[in-house]
């Protein structure tokens, strides 16, 4: 299959993995931040640590939407589906995150709440048409990826005139997370989480392009390679970081030049232009409050803002305290440091949203990576 085996190749891999370890100075410790859930997954899928040296580390970051969900979010959504007899709609890997009050959109679903998954913008508008004396609320969440469908299913239900359909609007921006991570004591004051580069999202720069991560190449003498899912785009991303980090060079390089250019994709940039405007402040699960790091509805097109239709007001709730969730979206640790990874936390029974999502650190490392802890 184009574009897809040819990226799995195993002895390409050997290859790579040879010259990464050919590149890797001895004495010199490399860590590189994977931002993106979708790196994540890749790196534990395809076992890629057990071909990298010693020497280089990749540090898991806050790239997954579903985890960086914080509660008071999931928690709008489910006053909406329980309290305010909308039919509310949300893609299936949102259902199982843990909200307060022990609940989540499935359980809440089970209560009698009419929830509803959806696949794309364009289910939750038909289900608008079909229901005309329902409201019907689409839960939008995810980065600049996911942004470009819900800009464009309000846009169709202005020119349709639903008047029942609203968005509950909780989409997220990848440089100002990056920019935060940069600026955190745990990189900048404390070390703890060092980063000599990072291996830029996929599906993200395709939409954004690869000219906004330039400034932490040059701002914060970062280097940024952008890279495909698949393993050998990221065995590729890990070679070329080495040699800029060798070379004392911080550039922006594009790997995933077969999908992504510098400048992106102008015309879904338009359209989020057109429907969005930056909050000024956004809270993450595991970074907290972030400035202008996430999007609301211009008021232009507020008739079609949930939280303006319904005067909902956001309350932050803290996450389960033996959850370890928040210091591994943020590189600090490991899903392993968890006490409760495992165990009383599983894909089955998530306590924190990392082991909700494939994307999410945990979960990933429960698939792929949990029975390599153990020694033999």
């Amino acid at each position: 299959m184009k574009y897809v085996d040819e990226f799995r190749d195993g002895e390409i891999a050997k290859t790579l993995a040879y010259k990464i370890a050919r590149l890797a100075q001895p004495g010199r410790r490399y860590s590189f931040m994977e931002f993106c859930g979708g790196h994540t997954h890749a790196i534990s899928r395809y076992g890629l640590p057990d071909l990298l040296p010693p020497t280089v580390r990749m540090v898991h970051g806050p790239g997954c939407p579903v985890c960086v969900l914080p509660i008071g979010r999931i928690d709008m959504a489910i006053e909406l589906a329980l309290n305010r007899g909308v039919i509310l709609c949300t893609y299936g890997d949102t259902l199982r995150v843990p909200a307060s009050n022990h609940l989540s959109l499935l359980k809440a679903k089970a209560q009698g709440g009419d929830i509803r998954m959806v696949y794309s913008t364009l289910d939750a508008l038909q289900i608008a048409r079909d229901n005309p004396g329902r409201d019907v609320v689409f839960f939008a969440i995810g980065f600049e990826t996911t942004t470009p469908p819900t800009a464009l299913a309000i846009l169709q239900a202005a020119r349709d005139q639903l008047t029942n359909f609203s968005v509950l609007c909780c989409h997220v921006l990848t440089p100002a997370a990056i920019t935060h991570i940069l600026e955190s004591p745990e990189v900048q004051q404390w070390g703890t989480v060092p980063i000599d580069g990072f291996i830029g999202p996929a599906h993200v720069s395709t939409v954004i392009g690869s000219r906004p991560y330039e400034p932490f190449a040059a701002n914060y003498s970062k280097p940024v390679v952008i890279a495909g899912f698949e393993p050998l785009d990221v065995m590729q991303a890990i070679l070329m970081l080495i040699a800029q980090v060798n070379d004392g060079r911080a550039e922006v390089e594009n790997e995933f030049s077969r999908a992504v250019s510098r400048d992106g994709n102008k015309k879904a940039q338009d359209r989020m232009a057109e429907v969005f405007e930056l909050r000024p402040a956004f809270e993450w699960r595991g970074l907290g409050t972030v400035p202008e790091s996430a999007l609301k509805i211009r008021e232009s097109y507020g008739s079609f803002d949930a939280e303006r239709r319904f005067k909902m007001d956001y309350r932050s709730v803290p996450d389960n305290k033996a959850c370890e969730c928040g210091a591994i979206l943020r590189g600090v640790k490991r899903p392993q440091d968890c006490k409760i990874f495992g165990t009383v936390c599983t894909p089955e029974n998530p306590v924190g949203s990392c082991m909700v999502s494939s994307e999410g650190a945990c979960a990933a490392h429960y698939s792929y990576g949990r029975y390599q802890d153990k020694a033999p």
